[in-house]
């Protein structure tokens, strides 16, 4: 198992909290894949927000594309106007749940449409 990978797989379980930072508080989706990438994670954006592109193009200012492999970080449309954030893990995905009130675990393929990868490792 990949760093990224075993990093977000300790995550699961850490409290949501929207814009949370770190473990002992919560974290958001966003929190989420900066602790399990260390990387600097962006504020100042909204519950809904429907910009593909500018997502993406955060992304790109922090990782290389990639491919569906584990530890990658996921862009995904999880509803009309609404983007989420995982990591791809051998068996699933690893996400902030707003709705479970915490990390999680998803066995499986997304139940959302993939908008992206980037290469969480390196």
């Amino acid at each position: 198992m990949r760093g990224v990978e075993a990093a977000a797989r300790a995550l699961v379980g850490v409290r949501f909290r929207l814009h949370g930072r770190d473990s002992v508080h919560g974290l958001d989706c966003v929190g989420l894949v900066a602790a399990a990438t260390g990387r600097e994670a962006p504020t100042g954006y909204g519950w809904r927000s429907g910009d593909a592109g500018r997502v993406a193009a955060l992304l790109d200012a922090q990782f290389l594309r990639g491919e569906d492999e584990p530890g990658a970080v996921m862009l995904l449309r999880a509803g009309p106007g609404q983007l989420h954030l995982a990591i791809r893990v051998s068996d699933g995905i690893v996400h902030a749940d707003a709705g479970l009130r915490r990390v999680a675990w998803r066995p499986g393929a997304p139940p959302w449409p993939v908008l992206g990868y980037w290469k969480g490792e390196g």
